[in-house]
């Protein structure tokens, strides 16, 4: 062979041979996309069998609703927390209220988070859209009436007072979450400046922009609105420099609450022990190290920290729950002192008593704030400034309870009353012939007895049917017909069992609607006016709200001297005129139908007593003495004492009779004894 020969490459061709180790296949190129897919936060495809299976076994709350792929590509469902270096803090709370249209739940939210003193001036706070400047609520509400549920949320920037435009951040968050929505969104917001913190609040109708019903990613919830914050505020204001992160560190080594240099003590404490005595050379390493110590030693001087020996420290088991109970009354607290501050006065905090649950004694006082409890929910909390000297603050009431009760209006709230046996359930109970109680016998036997007070018949056995009425709506009792209810065996003991289940809340009577200022020259009975003439010993204490009621009576009194109503002795000693509250409750309601006439097609009679009052029940009118409902027919229109019991007859048909100084009204009677 020649050399030629020797040099000459000659390529052999053959089967194409695999790098894989032996015994392995190579994977296809399918499997290197759906690999590279899975990466990236991408579902198999739904026709290959793997792909169904993965889907099933996928975790629910990051496949399911809108914002899905958001969380997905950010790996949110993990739980993303603000750890990227230099972002800035954003708090957001969310909550899902189901069928918040019925029963007045949205609009009472609504009206709350606008109340007076949220906005930066101290006014009322202003509704806005994407679109508008001022919203309109009361739309808003109708358009998401018949919703399934509505989201709301708070927004906090820990750096929101440094934001230029609270509104303009707002309108881009939202705008962002739409588009990782995909939808349009029909939302308003108000911001509060109320607080430390400048913040606001978000309410969502649940439904898209196809009129679907709106469902939102859990993870995007909890996580992804925070990011998308977090981003519009790192954006605005730049990331938190090393030195800026200090001074926040810093500034929360004395706090009484449950601080972000806790949380890290804990974390690193997986057995409730940590180990500081080894220093660390960089720097940062020393600054993180001197902070953990400094807060060690404010926990050890409140007992929740324990130096076993130097740099060996234990954290105490109440460590979180203590701080956190101290955080939520230290607001509370600044709450009270800025409730007071708004109106001028200032008491000392060791005045404060806050609630935990129902007061055990009563409390009369003056509502200097009513504020949302849960700021996504409905209760309401109410902070008094009562006669006893103290200021009070009495959480989760129903706003129902409360409607007529504003700033300013004198209120007592009491303990529940103690259940037992209605003396109504025991006449019934007296009634009943084969477990059958008769409206129209148990009249024959009171006619027959005559003693109803005040001879209102009628009235005596339509309260018995009332009581009845109540119970059937809670199952106890069966109507058959208009004059024949079914009583169980156990009536007794069922309705006070009801009647305690119905207790649990505090009574809450609202005593006068108008301030002591109004009260005093007020023409009509008023709130110190009962109290001028009724006797007992004084509960008013001589510091705080109770010595401005002293002074008030004294300056009420001279106002009755001045208007002949009571007189001075030479001895000094007050005696006022005969039937006091019920003159002046005549003269005011004299008054306002005068005024009320010039309005009216017909003019104004007042009811005496003894009279019947039939009309239509048109509107409440608040007078010094209380509510009064405004019953018109066809010749005229009288003033008489409003009830709860007509509440829901506005603008319909009523019928009552005045006795007493208030009405027995009879509702929807027609013939017979039935209701």
């Amino acid at each position: 062979m020649s050399r030629d020969d020797e040099d000459r490459f000659r390529p052999r061709t053959g089967r194409i041979r695999s790098d894989a180790p032996i015994g392995k296949p190579a994977p296809s190129f399918f499997s290197k996309v759906r690999k590279v897919a899975r990466q990236h936060g991408l579902k198999p495809s739904a026709g290959s069998p793997r792909g169904r299976a993965r889907t099933v076994k996928a975790k629910r709350g990051v496949t399911r609703g809108r914002g899905a792929a958001f969380v997905r590509s950010r790996t949110l469902g993990s739980g993303w927390s603000h750890r990227r270096p230099g972002t800035r803090r954003v708090v957001v709370k969310a909550r899902f209220v189901r069928a918040a249209g019925k029963g007045g739940r949205a609009a009472a939210h609504l009206r709350y988070i606008q109340r007076d003193g949220t906005s930066r001036d101290g006014e009322r706070g202003q509704l806005y859209s994407g679109t508008q400047d001022r919203a309109d609520g009361a739309a808003f509400l109708e358009r998401g009436a018949d919703d399934r549920h509505q989201f709301r949320f708070i927004v906090a920037p820990e750096d929101g007072a440094d934001l230029s435009d609270l509104t303009s951040f707002t309108r881009d968050l939202m705008g962002q979450v739409e588009q990782d929505l995909g939808t349009q969104l029909d939302w308003v917001a108000v911001n509060h400046f109320n607080t430390g913190h400048p913040h606001v609040h978000v309410v969502v109708n649940g439904r898209d922009e196809l009129g679907e019903d709106l469902v939102i990613n859990g993870d995007y919830i909890a996580h992804g609105v925070r990011e998308r914050a977090s981003e519009l505020v790192t954006l605005e204001l730049g990331q938190v420099t090393e030195i800026e992160q200090q001074r926040k560190l810093v500034a929360e080594i004395d706090q009484d609450r449950f601080t972000r240099i806790d949380r890290a003590l804990v974390a690193e404490a997986g057995d409730g022990v940590l180990d500081l005595r080894h220093e660390v050379a960089d720097p940062r390493g020393v600054a993180d190290r001197a902070l953990r110590l400094a807060r060690l030693g404010k926990l050890k001087r409140m007992g929740l920290a324990t130096e076993l020996a130097p740099g060996h420290w234990e954290l105490s088991e109440r460590l979180e729950p203590t701080l956190r109970e101290l955080g939520e009354r230290g607001d509370i607290v600044k709450t009270m002192q800025r409730a007071l501050w708004a109106e001028g006065r200032e008491r000392d905090p060791a005045g404060f008593q806050i609630h935990d649950g129902v007061p055990t004694e009563p409390i009369i006082g003056r509502v200097i704030d009513k504020h949302l409890t849960e700021e996504l929910g409905e209760n309401l909390t109410l902070i008094v400034d009562g006669i006893d000297g103290r200021s009070h603050h009495v959480a989760n009431i129903d706003p129902a309870r409360v409607e007529d009760a504003h700033i300013g209006s004198i209120i007592e709230i009491a303990p529940p009353v103690a259940a037992g046996h209605r003396p109504a359930d025991q006449a019934i109970v007296g009634m009943v012939e084969e477990g059958v109680y008769r409206p129209s016998r148990h009249l024959e036997q009171a006619h027959f007895e005559g003693r109803v007070p005040g001879g209102d018949y009628d009235g005596f056995i339509d309260a018995h049917v009332r009581r009845l009425e109540a119970l059937r709506r809670a199952g106890i009792v069966e109507r058959i017909d208009a004059d024949h209810w079914r009583i169980p065996e156990d009536f007794e003991s069922r309705a006070a069992a009801y009647d305690a289940g119905r207790n649990r809340q505090a009574q809450i009577r609202t005593l006068s609607t108008f301030d002591l200022e109004a009260q005093i020259d007020a023409e009509g009975a008023t709130w110190l006016d009962r109290r001028l003439v009724g006797s007992g010993p004084s509960d008013l204490a001589q510091a705080g709200f109770g010595l401005d009621v002293q002074q008030a009576m004294e300056r009420r009194r001279e106002h009755l001297i001045e208007q002949g109503d009571a007189t001075r002795h030479a001895d000094g000693r007050i005696f006022y005129r005969r039937n006091l509250l019920a003159t002046l409750e005549q003269r005011d309601v004299a008054r306002a139908g005068a005024e009320l006439a010039a309005s009216q097609a017909v003019p104004f009679r007042a009811a005496g007593e003894g009279e019947t009052v039939q009309g239509t029940f048109k509107q409440t009118v608040a007078l010094s003495n209380g509510k009064f409902a405004l019953i018109e027919n066809a010749q005229e229109f009288t003033l008489v004492p409003w009830r709860p019991v007509i509440e829901d007859r506005l603008g319909r048909e009523v019928m009552g009779v005045v006795q007493g100084g208030g009405v027995s009204w009879q509702l929807g009677r027609k013939r017979g004894l039935g209701l």
